[in-house]
């Protein structure tokens, strides 16, 4: 049989929080005959890329959206969608910048058209007048408004929105048999990170303003003056990660924190953790915090990020205003205990075999909606 093909547009398929989320979702619909096709929007290759057309995926690429090549780009998606007749649901994941495909989806009569929004707020700055006009293309264009908490829908749709803006909450779902604790997997990721009996917290994040690595080096400096023995885990990478890196040798902490890159094996590094810290600026509903509850952590996060992430009454919201030290106080008086939550979180609606087949049953049923109207 045919398989079905939902277009999916993105950035760019990295091993980012959103896109790791999608390829979870990903693998359970391809064995139910649903094929997820990627348009994104850079020239290099994405991390997923290779997986994604081993699953029998295709990748479209645009250029990057920026104000000069708007006029452009605008053109190559109605070029697009008047080429690509087969997609009859699209399902967009760039926050404001959606209302540019999904847009043109309506023009090209694409019945069912999603827009998702993954974060709760932006940083102000010389983008903001391009991010409002990015705004306008959303009014009357998307068919579904989704989100992955309320903060993030009301972020990007208003607080009130009208009864045909009714927003669905999809949860931020993950694999939550891949966190199972295991004591021989946390004792070789801890050979591997020459943690020996160290106090370990984690964090893993892109390096950028968003994600707050200088005041997560402060807390750890503070951390560091109380605990000798402690060592931080950063896993990720981005343009601010020389300069991070910089500043820990500046503070004499280099060889206290591990810098190691982009993984691929999030669900294993989070064995060897003993806390996870996350003191970001701004969030959607961020998947790294679900995996770290899913693998039984404590995590110690900023109140800039929704409560609807405490799925396991296991994280604990810091003002941005308090201080290093009253961080790593909270720090200090934590559990280190890796509990098992993983039949509270599949309770709660986050297990991404259970959120793959309810999304793979909306899908269906729009496209059944949308044969339907069209007889």
């Amino acid at each position: 049989m045919k398989p079905i093909r939902i277009l999916q547009v993105v950035t760019i398929m990295n091993r980012g929080g959103l896109e790791t989320m999608l390829m979870n979702y990903y693998r359970q619909m391809s064995k139910n005959g649903i094929q997820f096709d990627f348009l994104v929007h850079r020239s290099e290759e994405g991390h997923y890329d290779k997986e994604i057309v081993s699953l029998g995926g295709r990748i479209y690429r645009m250029p990057a959206i920026r104000p000069g090549n708007y006029r452009r780009y605008f053109k190559q998606l109605d070029a697009f969608f008047a080429e690509r007749k087969e997609y009859k649901v699209v399902h967009a994941h760039m926050n404001e910048n959606s209302g540019f495909a999904i847009r043109a989806a309506k023009k090209a009569g694409v019945p069912c058209r999603i827009i998702h929004s993954h974060l709760s707020d932006l940083a102000l700055d010389y983008k903001y007048p391009f991010r409002l006009y990015a705004r306008a293309a959303i009014k009357g264009n998307p068919s579904h408004y989704f989100a992955c908490s309320t903060r993030a829908g009301e972020w990007l749709y208003g607080k009130k929105p009208a009864s045909e803006r009714a927003v669905t909450v999809l949860n931020n779902a993950v694999n939550t048999e891949e966190f199972r604790f295991d004591k021989e997997t946390r004792a070789e990721v801890r050979t591997e990170l020459n943690a020996g009996d160290s106090l370990v917290i984690g964090h893993i994040g892109r390096f950028n303003e968003q994600k707050n690595h200088k005041f997560l080096l402060d807390i750890f400096e503070s951390l560091h003056r109380r605990r000798g023995d402690a060592l931080l885990v950063l896993a990720g990478d981005g343009y601010l990660r020389p300069a991070i890196e910089k500043e820990a040798e500046r503070r004499g902490l280099s060889q206290s924190i591990r810098f190691l890159g982009v993984r691929e094996d999030v669900a294993r590094l989070l064995q060897g953790m003993d806390l996870f810290l996350f003191p970001s600026l701004f969030e959607g509903l961020p998947v790294v915090l679900v995996e770290a509850q899913a693998a039984g952590l404590t995590c110690i996060v900023s109140d800039r990020i929704t409560k609807e992430t405490d799925v396991t009454k296991r994280v604990s919201f810091l003002s941005l205003d308090q201080s290093p030290d009253e961080w790593s106080s909270a720090i200090l008086s934590a559990s280190y205990e890796h509990a098992d939550t993983r039949a509270i979180l599949r309770e709660n609606g986050y297990d991404a075999v259970a959120m793959a087949k309810w999304l793979g049953t909306f899908y269906r049923q729009q496209l059944e909606s949308a044969a339907a109207s069209s007889q």
